[in-house]
């Protein structure tokens, strides 16, 4: 257990703020795929006893079903998008939620805030969520919102960290969850070859990649999006000119233009979740922005989903203008589905090995809408590219 305070106010000579106690656990011996019970006692109180059903175990062939959201803080229509999924919850058993960051937004932005930043705004986001969080694991990565150390509030990732319990560093790290393995990277920070993330990245793709008959399916999820239509961010190559979060003198995250793509292609990556553009996007499969296959049966290369319309103010029209779409009247050719009036949250339905459904559910509606929804498919036992490049100088060895 642990507390934290937050800005010691010197005119007053107390802290701004003192969270709560913040309990950690460790669930030992749990049964894959049973139902566990679980209560929590403090100060001579009790809650009510929760159920949660343990995750398959890691390689097994179970149907598994994710919740996917992005920027949702505690606005009205954060409270609707969070009301939708307990509604999916008593329909469905899902095994998770991926969080793409930009979480609570606990800290000073458009300023509507104080220059410290209002971190009671955490524990609000905290009883939202709980319905939710308590029965089944929330997975989270950093947004900028999380890490943002250029403004007032210095959150620099102190707090994500006090609040969220994640594996590895909790910025980036990896986890498998039956048939699916999940790799979170932290667009906030450098992935060229020379940098630590970067070197980690590659060493799980790669062990990952060498591992698909446990986990045939491939999860990376992030919070920037480097496939965008929106005007407002635009693709992250790791430094934005639009709306970057930063002084503008401040150094590109490295390899994100020029490594990142090309390793989630090569390593056979089949899904690439974001958050961070207030809006939701689906893609066709698609590699360097033009080489679009526009079909999901057996494919070959990423597709990117962007599930920002978890509750913050939707990205409709660009900033400082009369009104101006922020989407140009010419779609990508990337672009499966689209929209930036609606709020939502994303599912991810794992069907079997060879099989996995999206879905985006628009606040307030029971059913996905058909252009909201795709079936992505791949063989039962796909070729690796680095197979083939094997194989292909094996053969040229037998014909010399």
């Amino acid at each position: 257990s642990h507390q934290y305070k937050w800005h010691w106010n010197e005119t007053e000579e107390e802290w701004y703020y003192t969270s709560g106690y913040i309990h950690e656990a460790l669930l030992i011996n749990l049964v894959p795929g049973r139902i566990h019970y679980y209560q929590i006692e403090s100060n001579g109180e009790k809650s009510d006893k929760i159920k949660f059903i343990a995750a398959p175990e890691p390689g097994s062939d179970t149907p598994l079903s994710f919740f996917h959201v992005g920027d949702v803080g505690t606005f009205g229509t954060s409270v609707m998008v969070t009301n939708d999924i307990m509604e999916r919850m008593k329909e469905k058993q899902f095994h998770g939620m991926i969080h793409c960051g930009d979480i609570s937004y606990a800290n000073k932005f458009n300023g509507s805030r104080p220059d410290k930043a209002e971190q009671k705004v955490w524990d609000t986001w905290g009883q939202m969520i709980e319905p939710v969080g308590s029965k089944l694991a929330y997975m989270v990565v950093p947004g900028n919102h999380e890490l943002d150390i250029y403004d007032s509030t210095n959150e620099n990732g102190t707090i994500y960290s006090k609040r969220f319990i994640m594996p590895g560093n909790e910025r980036y790290f990896s986890f498998g969850v039956g048939m699916v393995y999940f790799v979170a990277v932290s667009t906030d920070e450098s992935i060229d070859v020379n940098s630590t993330q970067g070197a980690w990245f590659k060493d799980v793709l790669t062990e990952a990649n060498a591992n698909r008959e446990k986990y045939p399916w491939l999860v990376v999820y992030q919070h920037r999006p480097i496939y965008n239509s929106n005007n407002i961010h635009g693709n992250w190559t790791g430094k934005n000119t639009d709306q970057y979060s930063g002084p503008k003198d401040l150094p590109p995250f490295e390899g994100w233009k020029e490594h990142y793509e090309s390793l989630i292609v090569q390593h056979n990556v089949d899904l690439v979740l974001n958050g961070h553009v207030h809006h939701y996007e689906l893609t066709w499969p698609v590699q360097n922005r033009n080489q679009t296959v526009r079909s999901y049966k057996n494919a070959k290369y990423p597709v990117h989903i962007t599930c920002g319309h978890g509750g913050q103010h939707l990205y409709k029209y660009l900033p400082k203008t009369d009104k101006k779409d922020s989407y140009n009247e010419t779609v990508p050719d990337f672009v499966k589905a689209r929209s930036n009036e609606l709020w939502g949250h994303c599912e991810l339905h794992f069907y079997n090995k060879t099989t996995v459904k999206h879905e985006m559910y628009v606040m307030g509606e029971d059913e996905p809408r058909e252009e909201n929804v795709a079936v992505i498919t791949k063989s039962a036992a796909p070729t690796r590219q680095l197979d083939i490049l094997f194989l292909l100088s094996i053969l040229a060895v037998i014909g010399s």
